[in-house]
């Protein structure tokens, strides 16, 4: 019984890395050895795949919280800290206008036209 408990896990632990085929050929051979009965074959097959893809979604959080954590500690900028190109266009413009007016260098109608 020990046996079939530790293949189980082992199977388990890799499980992740399998397609739902390759689980029920490997437990069909556990049937065909005798080590698994027929009526258990198919609670085990869903038990190992309903591992399988708990442990892909923790080995992707895990990934995930890796890389944010690695990207905090060197400090880089992610997607959302940084600014659109419309943004930085918009501050520039405003930037501009400001400029243009305390210098007095522009008119009204090429401030006008630097707001569009």
């Amino acid at each position: 019984m020990s046996g079939i408990i530790e293949k189980s896990i082992n199977l388990g632990l890799g499980v992740f890395s399998y397609s739902r085929e390759k689980i029920e050929e490997a437990v069909n051979e556990l049937v065909n050895k005798g080590e698994v009965s027929r009526k258990d074959a198919k609670d085990l097959v869903n038990d190992l795949v309903k591992k399988g893809e708990e442990q892909r979604d923790d080995f992707k959080k895990m990934i995930r919280d890796e890389i944010l954590e690695s990207l905090d500690y060197k400090d880089i900028a992610r997607k959302e800290d940084l600014m659109k190109k419309d943004d930085v266009r918009k501050i520039i413009r405003e930037e501009l206008i400001d400029i243009l007016k305390e210098k007095e260098i522009a008119t009204k109608t090429d401030i006008s036209e630097l707001k569009k």
